[in-house]
């Protein structure tokens, strides 16, 4: 292997590694993680990029090795931390609401993402990560869609701003709405990106209502996330669709033939990987490593993605995509606060 391509994959693992590390140092200092890991990966990167003077390209393709692989190697450790059971679980009670938050995502971000001229992948990377659990969603669909690294890029940036709002904001604003503590759970599992921003504000609400075994809102964010796993069927479907569709595929194929043809390997083992921990194929200890190693490929990769991205790019193209990550969000919060409102009773 190329010296200069070997040094940019050692720089992306050394940087996922610090990145991934530094959330345990947030909580040390503030209580709790302010920015996840591969966000954090993602920023270091595009620092070093645009300090650099130029990237060359064998430097180059060692990053996008880092940006394609570990991402889909991270999707499928991701899928053996979920399970089709949690579904049952105690977060049941709100997948109406998951689900129509999901549809509302993305119907909003696309209908208003053509409206502002930001590309469909960006809307759709915004509408999932959104509705699912923010960088992990955002992993996930760009290879399914083929999303290239600014799209992701401008995802991320979008996602995590109001992630960081919502985090900070809604246990107060449930304290002065007087909600329940099952109400808090719905708005924050559901209307709150990243699963540790959840963690984040569900100890804020615990301490605010002097409840330390409260953790109604990582249930319902659990059963949430596990969604990522029929929405990523869903737009594999949908691509192959698109691929007859645009002629890319046999005309006389079927669309179970096009997407036997087009179906991401990953994809497939990251549903192997979530029905064998539904079956409890894993133990704790093994399931704590993958959420680990996870989370660490995806802070890899993202540093990766950060190599090819310049700060000018992001404040003369990023701005629109990050106003759509607002509204996008705008209205799910919006759906789960009126949800928790009108369904009070429901929830209880």
């Amino acid at each position: 292997m190329n010296k200069k391509k070997t040094l940019a994959i050692f720089l992306c693992l050394l940087i996922g590694y610090l990145a991934t590390e530094s959330t345990g140092l947030q909580t040390d200092m503030f209580g709790r993680t302010i920015m996840g890991g591969p966000m954090v990966a993602l920023l270091v990167s595009m620092i070093l990029c645009n300090i650099i003077p130029s990237v060359d390209k064998e430097f180059k393709g060692g990053t996008t090795y880092c940006s394609k692989q570990f991402l889909n190697w991270g999707i499928i450790l991701t899928g053996g931390t979920l399970s089709f059971a949690d579904i049952m679980g105690t977060g049941v009670k709100a997948l109406p609401l998951i689900i129509f938050n999901i549809c509302l995502s993305f119907a909003a971000a696309l209908i208003i993402g053509k409206k502002l001229g930001v590309t469909k992948n960006t809307s759709v990377l915004v509408g999932g990560g959104t509705c699912i659990c923010g960088g992990t969603a955002i992993a996930t669909l760009s290879r399914i869609i083929k999303a290239n690294d600014m799209e992701i890029a401008f995802a991320m940036a979008a996602i995590f701003l109001f992630d960081t709002i919502a985090a900070f904001s809604y246990p107060y604003i449930a304290g002065g709405l007087g909600f329940t503590e099952n109400q808090f759970a719905f708005v924050a599992g559901t209307a709150i990106n990243d699963t540790s921003s959840v963690a984040g504000a569900q100890a804020t609400f615990q301490a605010m209502i002097a409840n330390p075994d409260f953790n109604g809102a990582l249930n319902v964010k659990l059963v949430r996330t596990t969604m990522l796993i029929f929405v990523a069927i869903i737009w594999t479907i949908l691509m192959a669709k698109d691929a007859k569709k645009n002629g890319e595929a046999g005309a006389g194929d079927s669309i179970f033939a096009v997407v036997k043809k087009t179906f991401p390997m990953f994809i497939l083992w990251f549903v192997v990987m979530a029905g064998l921990n539904t079956f409890g194929a894993f133990s704790a200890v093994g399931l704590g490593l993958m959420k680990k190693a996870s989370k660490f490929l995806f802070a890899a990769a993202l540093a990766g993605v950060g190599f090819k991205i310049k700060f000018k790019d992001v404040f003369s193209k990023g701005l629109k995509p990050i106003a759509l990550g607002g509204i996008t969000w705008a209205c799910v919060a919006i759906s789960s606060y009126l949800f928790a409102f009108l369904f009070a009773g429901y929830i209880g």
